[in-house]
């Protein structure tokens, strides 16, 4: 059974919801008659919240137009899920998220009830979250706008400076944005190459939302796209290995941005670009499974002398 307090406060949530509600409208959701909606009513205004009464066909009851109370009252499992919520965006890397995160966490915790603020306290102080990736973050204002012209499909004037230290000004039509293994990307149409591309958020200087707008696919998978890209950039050595295993486990085993994995009746052919033919002659030696590598054969050269080097570590033990 319910708590009348409970109940007048579930009443001024849904004002504050749903704007105006009449009265067997509000009757129905707190499962008590007209009557008592009006003693609630009357409740609520004693205690200096303007609640008004709407007469007439259309009438019923609304908070004071322009009033808003802050959202105060959380239950247990709504505090730890805002705190947690708030750790998470610090990891994150968000520049602005620190600062306003620790705001906000200090806020959330002066209007907890103290039962609540100590079993909150409890895990938190217990909880380990991943440190954040050593990244330079994006500006939260250029994740921000980035987000919201590609949720209303608008296209942005970004300020982009490359990896080779050149700034470009672009016009483009953003699909989504990403955080994939501790980076941040926006996905899109760039109108100055006139192609698909993504971008990397810690590299956006400005971004402007525009009034023109575009038209995203339907089907289009963000996230899908990013490591694709990602995994067919461009490097120094171009990577062909069949793997003696199923596609199933190679998946599991390596990193979707790696490279690109094609079932062939033999196995699995990985394909992919590295910069360092030593660090992926390390990796293929932890895998589990046989490797026959096609190209380059500078790898093979490189394998032979990681196992050389194996087996004359293992002599000197």
């Amino acid at each position: 059974m319910y708590h009348p307090t409970t109940r007048v406060l579930a009443l001024l949530e849904l004002l504050q919801a749903q704007g105006r509600l009449s009265g067997p409208e509000l009757a129905e959701c707190l499962e008590v008659d007209i009557r008592t909606v009006r003693h609630y009513v009357a409740l609520l205004q004693e205690m200096g919240i303007p609640v008004e009464t709407l007469r007439g066909r259309y009438g019923g009851y609304r908070l004071l137009p322009g009033y808003k109370l802050p959202p105060m009252m959380f239950t247990e499992g709504e505090a730890l899920a805002l705190m947690l919520g708030l750790q998470a965006a610090e990891r994150l890397g968000l520049t602005v998220a620190a600062p306003a995160a620790v705001g906000a966490r200090a806020k959330l915790e002066r209007v907890l009830p103290l039962a609540v603020r100590e079993k909150v306290q409890a895990t938190l102080q217990v909880l380990v979250i991943e440190e954040a990736p050593p990244y330079t973050p994006p500006m939260c204002g250029v994740v921000v706008t980035l987000s919201m012209a590609a949720q209303q499909q608008r296209q942005v004037e970004i300020r982009y400076r490359s990896w080779q230290k050149e700034e470009t000004v672009r016009r483009i039509a953003p699909y989504g944005v990403v955080n994939y293994q501790g980076r941040w990307f926006a996905v899109g149409y760039c109108y100055l190459r006139n192609e698909m591309r993504i971008f990397r958020l810690d590299r956006v200087i400005s971004a402007e939302l525009q009034p023109e707008t575009f038209e995203r696919p339907a089907d289009f998978d963000s996230l899908a796209y990013v490591v694709h890209s990602l995994a067919m950039t461009p490097g120094t050595w171009e990577i062909e290995v069949l793997l003696k295993t199923s596609l199933t486990q190679a998946r599991q085993c390596l990193s979707a941005s790696l490279g690109i994995l094609e079932e062939v009746p033999e196995g699995v052919v990985l394909r992919c670009w590295v910069q360092s033919l030593g660090w992926f002659a390390h990796l293929l030696a932890g895998l589990e499974w046989e490797c026959v590598i096609r190209q380059p054969s500078e790898l093979r050269e490189e394998m032979r002398a990681l196992a050389d080097r194996a087996i004359v570590l293992g002599m000197m033990r």
